[in-house]
């Protein structure tokens, strides 16, 4: 699927050595002191090229200002590096915006606007950014070729994907397609349950760097249930504890159900005061399991301790 609008011609405009415009006679800057400390997962700063946010912060030969763009395949995945080999770290889900600050042989760098997540997207994922009135709530939404549920679909949207369009009746016209408004929420309209989201991703199989009911990580799975309450992680899991901070007034044998719980490297959320629902490793898949379970397993790494914290954000 391609986007109908997604031009990215202007993208030409943005290119390694070329500082998008930042107004005028800002083509310059001062480095005072030493250059600060950054984490490269979520700074945008490469040998040559950097954010021109992080222009005075940080040294880079130079400096772009970022195109806005957003997604337009139901998902795609981020890298490392641009090769199809590099690993992947997150996805870009559709209709999700991307900062692009470079665009060379076929691939895009920039961070997703959202959670500043820094990678490599293929080029053709990316096209026009969008203004969108709907995000999929359902585990996955067909795009229709028409109003009609007998009519072929032309692409399935993951959970979280944001499309604009305006509502017909019982579905909503988008340029590349109809979704049935019942998959839908309104932008802007939260759940109430993030734990509902991550219980119906139970099943799913575990993916590091994904965040769709295709393949999904531990942090990529607590961020999409989050957001479907609209709060927004970071990537991470030591990102997210490191945001949130740990409640230290929280009894462990009090945890309620949408309770996060970190351990080293990894975050689960508490399906209920007992059982937690994470994207496992261990069982290759989103499984809600005990506690206790887990807990064990993680201190038999000689971890210490076996958990970092307990974050409750409702």
């Amino acid at each position: 699927m391609t986007a109908e609008s997604g031009d990215l011609s202007a993208a030409g405009r943005v290119r390694m050595g070329r500082p998008g415009a930042v107004g005028a006679g800002r083509d310059r800057f001062g480095l005072t002191g030493t250059s600060q400390a950054y984490d490269p997962r979520v700074v945008a700063i490469r040998a040559d090229l950097a954010d021109i946010a992080v222009a005075g912060q940080h040294f880079a030969p130079h400096y772009a200002a970022p195109m806005m763009t957003s997604c337009v395949l139901p998902s795609a995945a981020l890298r490392v590096s641009p090769s199809l080999d590099a690993e992947q770290t997150s996805e870009l889900l559709f209709g999700e915006s991307f900062a692009l600050l470079d665009l060379t042989g076929g691939w895009a760098w920039g961070y997703g606007l959202a959670d500043h997540y820094v990678g490599y997207l293929a080029a053709d994922a990316l096209g026009a950014p969008i203004a969108p009135t709907h995000r999929v709530a359902a585990a996955e939404a067909i795009l229709h070729g028409a109003p009609d549920a007998a009519a072929g679909g032309s692409a399935i949207l993951p959970r979280g994907a944001l499309v604009m369009g305006t509502v017909e009746g019982e579905w909503l016209a988008t340029a590349h397609g109809y979704l049935p408004l019942a998959a839908l929420a309104d932008v802007g309209t939260d759940e109430t349950d993030p734990a509902a989201v991550a219980e119906a991703l139970i099943g799913a199989p575990y993916l590091l760097g994904g965040r769709t009911a295709n393949g999904i990580d531990c942090s990529g799975l607590v961020q999409l249930a989050w957001s479907a309450a609209g709060v927004q992680l970071p990537r991470d899991s030591d990102l997210q504890l490191a945001a949130l901070g740990a409640d230290k007034d929280i009894d462990p044998g009090a945890l309620a159900r949408g309770d996060l719980v970190f351990f080293p490297g990894h975050v689960g959320i508490m399906a209920d005061s007992a059982n937690i629902i994470h994207a496992s490793r261990r069982w290759m898949a989103v499984k809600a399991e005990p506690l206790a379970d887990v807990v064990a397993r993680s201190a038999a790494k000689d971890h210490d301790p076996p958990v970092c914290g307990y974050k409750r954000l409702r």
